[in-house]
């Protein structure tokens, strides 16, 4: 089931970014392009950063929250909601108020299908 889950959300991503322009650049070695998640995503190089200043904040999932899965402030934390972190990043029902770039979605959706590591 997770292994569907993964592959739908992967599949969903990249026909979406197919059918977009984008004309950001991006650091190859740490932010794959849409479909490929073969470069290994660091937890504290590069999701941690996107989730404290987009998801971690006062509002939203800072220390003390109860929204969604909660607080997002720890790895433990963030590692324990991965599944709907990534699905609610993906479909871009969250972060609320604002939005991730294509590139952080996509890292955080790599990072989760590539088992959610504290690298």
């Amino acid at each position: 089931m997770k292994r569907l889950f993964i592959g739908s959300t992967l599949l969903l991503l990249t026909v979406l970014f197919a059918c977009s322009k984008s004309s950001s650049t991006t650091n190859s070695t740490t932010t794959p392009s849409p479909a490929d998640c073969s470069a290994t995503i660091s937890f504290s190089a590069t999701v941690s950063p996107i989730i404290s200043a987009s998801c971690a904040i006062a509002g939203c999932h800072a220390s003390g929250s109860s929204n969604g899965p909660g607080a997002l402030t720890t790895y433990a934390q963030i590692s324990a909601a991965k599944g709907s972190i990534s699905s609610a990043v993906a479909n871009g029902s969250m972060p609320k108020g604002s939005s991730l770039t294509a590139s952080q979605k996509q890292a955080i959706v790599c990072w989760v299908s590539q088992g959610g590591a504290n690298n």
